[in-house]
């Protein structure tokens, strides 16, 4: 970490002109601006006015009609927002511009990033250090944009055909965008620990070398934006969507997570004295995820298209299940040793706003920790698709966000004020997509009924 007069001096004998910033919105979208070098060291301390729009409105801009925190009724001022100088990076795809995220220090109950920095504090407060890391799966496509949008996304092209998993066949035949992520990450400080084909068209999947929980967070917003950003720049559309075909699997956003001692050297998740390797500690964290998660699950699966993966034997969990490296299960455990003993949360999906994805995990572990509870779900071993005893996921949107909303739990995590910010944006969400006649209806019903 630098501090503010090394990164201006550093800039400075770069001959630094311009600086981008970014705020992520409720949507895990990145929202920002280039401003000039000599605006940036004039609000590197103070902080700067940035529109509270960006949480009165949705992924695609439509103003939300029920939300509090902004609206018509309070004109859409400027809040203030803080650049964190620890996020400094340059991007090297634009000519090494001078980057940095900012957001609300908790000042604006809506803001994803502030919300973590709080469960962050809890958990320091209670003498762990949280060190996270999240992998996507997603699909690369033609960009044929004037085309998609011309045809209302009727003529959508993979990258690549045929269903390659693991292929280095199909990675070699892509090599120059493949490379190009690894190497361009790496130097936009988002290192990959690997990146491999997934099962399906022109689909990837990208392991981010864990670090810190905020660091890891950052990670992953920038890892989505500056994978699309690549991918355009090489002729390709990258998305993020959790299933964007019946027909194929979904993509996910695994996210693993560790709690070590305050000064992170001791794996708190592992103990050696036990055959499992799962210490204590851990079980109490599975616990309150398991407990926690009918309460929570918009926080993991934020869109209407969520709950499209979240379906039987399509790699995605859908019961309160855990097991040992069980790929079926909402949990899987690995507790192989000291240095990485972790948990996999597997319901998160791709299109999941990082920032929230990671507080939702750390939170409900937490609650486990503080509360004492016991691990009394059994381990699932074999198809965890079936094992249906201790109940299973909400089956979409709407069901999952009114558990969310009247749920205790919930606003004791997270704050009354996040929770009905957030909860409003979902049914919006919903509300948006129940409205609208799609193909399906018109191919089943349009002649025949």
């Amino acid at each position: 970490m630098q501090n503010k007069e090394e990164i201006i001096r550093q800039l400075e004998e770069s001959q630094c002109e311009k600086v981008k910033l970014a705020i992520t919105d409720i949507d895990g979208i990145l929202r920002g601006k280039v401003i000039s070098f000599e605006k940036f060291k004039s609000v590197v301390e103070k902080g700067f006015g940035f529109c509270d729009v960006v949480f009165g409105w949705d992924a695609c801009d439509q103003a939300y009609d029920n939300a509090q925190i902004t609206g018509w009724h309070t004109g859409y001022p400027d809040a203030q927002a803080f650049v964190d100088l620890d996020t400094f990076r340059q991007v090297p795809w634009e000519n090494d511009l001078p980057f940095f995220l900012a957001d609300f220090n908790g000042e604006l109950s809506a803001c994803p990033r502030s919300l973590l920095k709080h469960i962050i504090k809890q958990s320091f407060d209670l003498g762990y250090s949280p060190f996270f890391s999240q992998e996507f799966e997603w699909f690369n496509f033609k960009d044929n944009s004037s085309e998609l949008y011309g045809n209302k996304f009727s003529s959508i092209q993979p990258m690549t055909y045929g269903m390659f998993g693991y292929s280095i066949l199909r990675a070699s035949q892509q090599s120059e965008y493949f490379h190009a992520l690894f190497d361009n990450l790496k130097k936009f400080n988002v290192p990959l620990e690997g990146i491999h084909t997934e099962t399906g068209p022109g689909v990837y999947e990208a392991a981010i070398s864990y670090a810190g929980i905020l660091e890891a967070a950052d990670r992953a917003v920038l890892f989505k934006s500056g994978t699309k950003e690549i991918a355009h720049r090489h002729g390709l559309i990258a998305s993020f969507m959790a299933k964007w075909n019946e027909m194929l699997p979904g993509c996910s956003g695994h996210v693993h997570q560790s709690l070590w001692n305050e000064d992170g050297k001791k794996n708190l998740f592992y103990d050696p004295k036990k055959k499992s390797g799962r210490s204590a500690l851990l079980e109490n964290y599975m616990a309150g995820q398991l407990f926690c998660l009918p309460h929570i699950l918009p926080l993991f699966a934020p869109t209407v298209n969520s709950y499209k993966r979240l379906v039987e034997g399509a790699w995605a969990p859908t019961t309160l299940t855990w097991g040992t490296d069980n790929r079926t299960t909402a949990l899987r455990v690995l507790a192989t040793g000291p240095g990485s003993a972790r948990l996999e949360t597997r319901v998160v999906g791709s299109d999941s706003n990082p920032y929230l994805a990671m507080a939702a995990c750390l939170a409900s572990g937490l609650y486990g920790i503080r509360k004492n509870l016991p691990l009394q779900i059994v381990e699932t071993e074999g198809n965890g698709y079936v094992d249906k005893k201790n109940g299973i996921l909400p089956a979409n949107l709407w069901e999952a966000t009114q558990a969310m909303k009247v749920s205790e739990i919930a606003r004791g995590l997270f704050g009354e004020a996040f929770v009905a910010h957030f909860t409003g944006t979902r049914e919006w969400e919903w509300r948006q997509f129940s409205k609208v006649v799609t193909d399906w209806e018109l191919k089943r019903y349009f002649e025949i009924i």
